[in-house]
């Protein structure tokens, strides 16, 4: 099972910069995403596939004409938070607020119910855990949050599962769909998306998708915009993980999408036994709120 998804946010949403952080400083950049989605548009239609968009509410109420293409087209859509924050750097309060606005703006778009949602660099960590129950009374029933790995937004590595799972927490349940990884030599690999899939050569990446039985991909429309401005103020290693490989990306996802099947979130749900899926409860979890 091979999961196509994309985060849709402008290209300079870049986590770990001050200068890019917080709404107010976004007016100064140029628009991008009109042309990037349009080059997406066409590749996915050229290849009859369909995938999921998680889109920032705070695309929804500046582009609406964006998300409204996006459900014309028949693809499915989730809340990819609003303003784009680290969860884990959120009260509680905080995070509901942002949720509520994504779901507004993008229900407004669309015309119906959102009930997937993933968080702004995999942010959900083992101090956050308080968010699926967040998400869940807002009417999320399906998360592609967890990230069953170290990483530098945090990340899950307590859940050693790079399969569909029912995540419990607190007399909640979603349906989870997380990031996977090859295992190799005690180390995580992962492949999939973002970064590491603009890094790695496509030999490799295409035998590690082959190797699997579950793939869960993560593009953005910037991962395949080569021509987008440098913001000066990343530090060295932020450059290198926003800017490296995008010349050869787009040319890379057109071959994945040629030799692998892909599905969207959906379809993917509807493949599922979930009677027979593994369940993972973190009710008795020791976690540190964030105050508000």
């Amino acid at each position: 099972m091979n999961i196509l998804t994309f985060d849709i946010e402008e290209w300079f949403h870049i986590l770990d910069n001050e200068s890019t952080k917080t709404e107010k400083d976004w007016h100064q950049y140029p628009e991008r995403i009109h042309q990037n989605m349009d080059r997406l548009f066409a590749l996915l239609e050229d290849n009859n596939v369909k995938a999921t968009f998680f889109c920032l509410g705070w695309v929804a109420e500046k582009y609406p004409d964006v998300i409204k293409e996006i459900a014309k087209r028949g693809y499915h859509i989730g809340s990819h938070s609003n303003l784009h924050p680290l969860v884990y750097e959120l009260s509680p309060e905080k995070f509901e607020e942002d949720l509520r606005i994504s779901l507004d703006q993008l229900e407004q778009a669309i015309g119906e119910k959102v009930t997937s949602y993933r968080a702004p660099g995999f942010s959900i960590t083992e101090n956050a855990l308080w968010s699926f129950e967040i998400l869940a009374k807002h009417g999320i029933t399906h998360d592609a949050s967890v990230f069953p790995a170290a990483r530098s937004h945090g990340g899950l590595p307590i859940l050693d599962t790079p399969q569909p799972f029912l995540l419990k927490y607190n007399g909640i349940e979603l349906k989870e769909f997380p990031i996977n990884y090859h295992a190799a030599l005690g180390q995580k690999l992962i492949f999939s998306g973002g970064g590491y899939f603009r890094i790695l050569p496509y030999p490799l990446i295409k035998k590690l998708f082959s190797s699997g039985k579950y793939n869960m991909t993560y593009f953005h429309p910037r991962d395949f915009d080569p021509d987008q401005p440098i913001i000066p103020e990343l530090s060295a290693i932020r450059k290198f993980k926003s800017y490296v490989g995008l010349k050869g990306a787009f040319k890379k996802l057109d071959n994945l999408i040629k030799d692998f099947k892909f599905v969207d979130l959906l379809t993917a749900d509807d493949q599922i036994d979930w009677d027979k899926a593994k369940i993972v409860d973190l009710s008795n979890f020791k976690q540190t709120v964030k105050p508000e």
